[in-house]
């Protein structure tokens, strides 16, 4: 089986597929998702999303079959709270990841109530409209410790030789006080520096991102990280590997610079 490669994907803002006005403004961010299965080397058996809409104290890792949905959104139109994405799970690739996990130090639980929150069936809706292909999340640990996401990608890494595709969904820039024209001079900023360091040799990359606090406006772009700690565990699931950047734009949210990668 082929090698997966793994991702880090801006996932937009709320249930935008659903919404007309916002699914115009993140058209270039639709086309990059849309054209993600296609950049793949084969269908996965399942997508592992790390959304940086669920962190617990210890890793959880989302066992259900049928997982249920999460509204994890506040003041959108009623019928985005109707939205159905149907995936099945991953029960025994999720079983598999925990033991992954376990085998690498990390105390991590099963979760057979978790359900897919916006950060992950967001995405999922515009590579796979379908719902075909297997989707179960591995939660973010509180406290977000560059380091210890970095370990936990590396537990992980072998899902992508069993057909897994591992994707970080956050933003590279999230801010909820700071979006719109303030936004622009900083988020650019952060998203040059990101690129910078994402062009790094592997272990000079992994050592500039675990002190990611030190780039540029960074408390700006991130007053809480998690949005950019998914990035941690894409990148240590192909810690070795080539960053391409995949989506880039300069005024999504009224002036936000965001981005997406892919690594291989």
């Amino acid at each position: 089986m082929t090698r997966m490669p793994s991702y880090f994907i801006s996932h937009g803002g709320g249930p935008w597929p659903w919404i007309d006005e916002m699914r115009k403004g993140f058209s270039a961010l639709e086309g990059s998702l849309a054209a993600m299965p296609g950049e793949l080397p084969q269908e996965p058996t399942a997508i592992l999303m790390i959304s940086g809409h669920w962190e617990a104290k210890e890793a959880r890792v989302m066992h259900s079959a049928k997982p249920p949905m999460l509204y994890d959104y506040r003041n959108f139109p009623p019928h985005t709270y109707d939205v159905v994405y149907p995936a099945p799970g991953a029960p025994d690739i999720a079983e598999r990841a925990k033991a992954l996990l376990e085998a690498a130090g990390i105390t991590a639980t099963l979760d057979d109530t978790r359900g897919f929150d916006h950060g992950t069936f967001v995405p999922a809706y515009v590579m796979y409209p379908e719902a075909k292909v297997p989707v179960f999340q591995v939660s973010m640990l509180e406290g977000y410790d560059p380091a210890a996401h970095f370990a936990m990608g590396r537990a992980l890494a072998p899902l992508r030789d069993e057909g897994v595709l591992i994707v970080g969904s956050g933003l590279s820039y999230h801010n909820l006080g700071h979006f719109g024209p303030q936004a622009e001079v900083p988020s650019k900023a952060f998203d040059a520096w990101l690129g910078g360091v994402l062009d790094l040799a592997p272990e000079a990359r992994t050592e500039a991102l675990i002190h990611w606090e030190e780039a540029p406006y960074a408390r700006v772009c991130h007053a809480e990280e998690d949005h950019l700690v998914p990035l941690f565990m894409a990148l240590g699931a192909a810690e070795d590997g080539t960053a391409t950047r995949v989506y880039h734009e300069d005024d999504i949210f009224g002036g936000v610079t965001a981005s997406s990668w892919r690594f291989d």
